[in-house]
């Protein structure tokens, strides 16, 4: 069962089972209570991918998660979110003893409801590992009760209304996500003006080192991979501190330079546009006209 190919876990029974635990009482949602789970054997898969949504609300994690390519120390009151197919890895210490809540959630139980398409909208599912969410004590007990009240509806007497409150209960917790993510973007103002400055300097190294030239636009993936975070973690990180996205910001600074070689050189405007990457001028016309309201043209004419 070890080796390094991941492990398909296929269904919650299948976790379930990989864990040692009784058989969910539900075959699409169940809640664990990380306290129940037994520390894996030798022989356990080193590296799992399962097929089911996972949110985690992890207390005294006394081990280091690996998610994708990112590896985390978690502390207290910690929460991560894991879309299906992703490849994970857990290393646990001799004690096991983190304490929490384990959310999982089949797509099945999501069909034919809204949330089925509003799920991937939630940018957090990508996040990688060290951007998880640090929740406060009081945001930890909102979470948890809401993680507790799912459980109880699927624990009691299933009704038909049993389905959409539960539904009801995952879009409450989504929703509170959303909200605790924008208060940490705001609460770590030193940490993420830092992040911001980088990003200007990294911007501005490219633009000035012939990158463009050579490379044409950097692209929010590569903004990303430079400052080690996920594309969308970053984007959302800056919209709520500038109310722009990496990509606008990429433009803006895109604009700048086109401003500044529009009017402190005589280089034609086909020729600027190719210094700042674009293989057609007619294309950078259009980008500095919709970001400009003027064309390349009129904007070095109002300067003369």
């Amino acid at each position: 069962m070890a080796g390094t190919q991941p492990y398909q876990l296929k269904t919650i029974s299948a976790l379930h089972q990989l864990r040692r635990l009784p058989s969910p009482e539900h075959p699409l949602i169940s809640v664990i209570n990380f306290e129940d789970l037994k520390r894996g054997e030798p022989d356990e898969p080193k590296f799992l991918v399962q097929e089911f949504y996972a949110i985690a609300l992890k207390r005294n994690f006394a081990g280091k998660m690996k998610y994708g390519q990112q590896q985390y120390d978690f502390d207290e009151g910690t929460m991560f979110f894991m879309a299906p197919g992703q490849v994970f890895s857990i290393q646990t210490n001799e004690e096991y003893k983190h304490t929490g809540w384990l959310l999982l959630v089949h797509p099945d139980f999501l069909w034919n409801t809204p949330l089925a398409k509003k799920i991937r909208q939630y940018e957090y599912f990508s996040y990688a590992v060290h951007e998880a969410l640090h929740l406060s004590e009081k945001e930890e007990t909102t979470i948890a009760s809401i993680m507790q009240n799912i459980a109880q509806e699927y624990h009691g007497n299933m009704d038909q209304f049993s389905h959409d409150v539960m539904i009801a209960q995952l879009e409450l917790l989504f929703t509170y996500s959303e909200r605790f993510y924008h208060r940490q973007f705001l609460t770590r103002k030193i940490t993420n003006h830092q992040v911001l400055d980088r990003m200007e300097s990294l911007l501005d190294t490219y633009f000035n080192s012939g990158d463009l030239l050579r490379k044409g636009l950097p692209t929010v993936q590569y903004i990303a991979d430079q400052l080690n975070m996920s594309p969308n973690y970053l984007s959302g990180l800056l919209k709520v501190l500038t109310g722009k996205s990496t990509q606008l910001h990429i433009h803006d600074k895109l604009m700048e330079k086109a401003k500044e070689k529009l009017s402190t050189t005589s280089l034609s405007v086909s020729e600027i546009a190719y210094e700042l990457g674009f293989e057609h001028p007619q294309s950078f016309s259009k980008l500095f006209k919709t970001k400009t309201n003027l064309s390349p043209q009129a904007f070095r004419q109002s300067f003369n």
